[in-house]
């Protein structure tokens, strides 16, 4: 009888044990789970997530339930961080285990059909591989002094595309954003292939958004024939993934082409195939896939943050016109701005962080994946939980930015160095921790000159009904993973007839 009711008590001790070491009792298991709004069974919160424009919703809730929220949408366990401060703290000051990311079905098993994507690839050895190559072509100073002749040089070619056919200015801004990176990711450039590498963007954009799709909540879906009706995401995805891919290898084999004969010119493929000396099969696989997303995530925001410079400039002229005045009193009127004009134009600088915020053109980060279970605030943030940090409530906290959806770069000048001064929206837009964007200061580099060159040597103003009335465009975007602005009217035009002058003769020396 004792011998039992010793064996008895090992075995309790021995669950009791057990049941700590899995957390089913520890300290963080009892806690809350963060606030958010009440939850229905086994639904959760799907039926009350839009489907459109989801950061306005979880900013709604934040303002009635706290800067950090927990949803629960089927069996997906996803926190919303609306604040700078919680990002900070979680994803930056605790990044070991924040920096993961969450299965993405659509994405990265049927669009990109396994090929490596960096954004989206979990946290591990491959990940470090691939931001050591970002981090060595896209964030050393002597890499991007030596973009900046490409950058200037489709700066011109631009403006001379602006100035010949301006209603097209957002193909234009498209070739202008194609067309930097594509030199500076393979070091040659074919419009062809802008083309079709647009086509493969605007058809992943249109997959929706990363880790929210249909079969990312069912991935038994993945398996469904393409022929069966309900499966049209399927075909889609399939149809962008041959696209892609065609893309990727004609582009990383004409760098290899180039390469055996010699003639490759400096490139972010051409440097690391060097780097390796003697590179496999699977190390040009990856190559091939960081190459590819160097192109087409630089390109999708490059391309809504300078169509959403254009778009404020129209529906805020005095803001244009200041910009003009400081950039002809410093720069003059008989040459182009370049990258050495930049520390002495602080009104753009300002009107550039503006637009970055009035903007943000990725409303919602890629969700992180919390690798195990943590405590903040007193609440338990369960292991596995998506994680996404939202943009757009950032850059419209009221605390940090007055007034938030009035467009004004005013509220970056004059800074007095202390708490009190707005963040720069760089710290924000371009994600945090060991996830932020390794090509920022490249994108940066490129928009900068883009608005430099317009103010410079173009009008942008409203356009007029046939009956002379200016059309005031709304400030209205598309939603999605990238937000675009909706297509709106405007008027371009030269300056004057020497602007004109100067675009086409830089043009010719391009």
């Amino acid at each position: 009888m004792e011998s039992q009711l010793y064996i008895l008590c090992a075995a309790l001790v021995l669950i009791a044990i057990l049941l700590l070491y899995h957390g089913y009792v520890s300290p963080k298991h009892a806690l809350p789970l963060p606030p958010g709004p009440p939850r229905l069974p086994i639904i959760g919160n799907a039926h009350q997530v839009p489907f459109d424009f989801q950061e306005e919703t979880f900013a709604r809730w934040a303002r009635r339930y706290g800067d950090v929220l927990y949803l629960r949408i089927l069996q997906k366990e996803i926190i919303v961080l609306n604040s700078l401060r919680a990002a900070r703290d979680l994803l930056e000051k605790r990044g070991f285990i924040y920096s993961d990311r969450p299965r993405f079905v659509m994405f990265c098993e049927l669009v990109y059909s396994f090929h490596p994507n960096f954004s989206l690839m979990p946290y591990g050895d491959r990940w470090r591989r691939h931001r050591k190559w970002y981090q060595g072509s896209l964030q050393a100073r002597v890499s991007l002094n030596a973009f900046q002749p490409v950058q200037e040089r489709e700066a011109k070619i631009f403006l001379q595309s602006m100035l010949k056919t301006p209603k097209e200015f957002v193909a234009h801004i498209n070739r202008y954003a194609g067309a930097v990176l594509l030199e500076i990711g393979y070091g040659y450039l074919d419009d062809e292939y802008v083309d079709m590498a647009e086509k493969v963007s605007t058809g992943v954009f249109e997959t929706g958004g990363a880790g929210s799709t249909i079969v990312d909540f069912f991935p038994i879906l993945k398996y469904l024939p393409t022929w069966m009706p309900g499966a049209g995401f399927k075909r889609n995805a399939l149809k962008i993934q041959a696209m892609g891919e065609h893309a990727r290898t004609i582009a990383f084999s004409k760098v290899k082409e180039d390469m055996a004969a010699g003639i490759a010119k400096p490139s972010f493929v051409r440097n690391i195939l060097e780097e390796i000396a003697e590179p496999t099969e699977e190390d040009e696989f990856e190559l091939k896939g960081a190459a590819a997303l160097l192109y087409g995530a630089g390109t999708d925001t490059t391309v809504t943050t300078m169509t959403a410079f254009v778009l404020a400039m129209v529906c805020n002229p005095e803001v244009f016109a200041k910009a003009q005045a400081e950039m002809d009193a410093v720069i003059g009127n008989t040459r182009l701005p370049n990258h050495d004009d930049r520390a002495l134009l602080p009104y753009l600088e300002s009107v550039l962080k503006e637009v970055y915020r009035w903007s943000a053109a990725v409303p919602l980060s890629l969700p992180h994946r919390l690798m195990e279970d943590d405590e903040y605030r007193g609440y338990r943030m369960p292991g596995g939980a998506m994680v996404v940090p939202n943009i757009w409530a950032m850059t419209r906290d009221e605390e940090m930015f007055p007034d938030p959806e009035s467009f004004r770069p005013e509220r970056f000048e004059k800074l007095r160095g202390d708490n009190n001064d707005p963040v720069d929206p760089r710290m924000i837009i371009f994600g945090f921790g060991r996830r932020i964007c390794p090509g920022r200061f490249l994108a940066d580099a490129s928009v900068w000159l883009a608005f430099a060159s317009m103010v410079a040597t173009l009008n942008i103003r409203r356009a007029h009904d046939s009956s002379g009335k200016e059309i005031m465009p709304p400030a209205d975007f598309v939603s999605g993973t990238v937000k675009h602005p909706k297509p709106f009217k405007c008027d371009i035009r030269p300056r004057t007839k020497h602007a004109a002058d100067l675009i086409l003769a830089e043009a010719r020396s391009a």
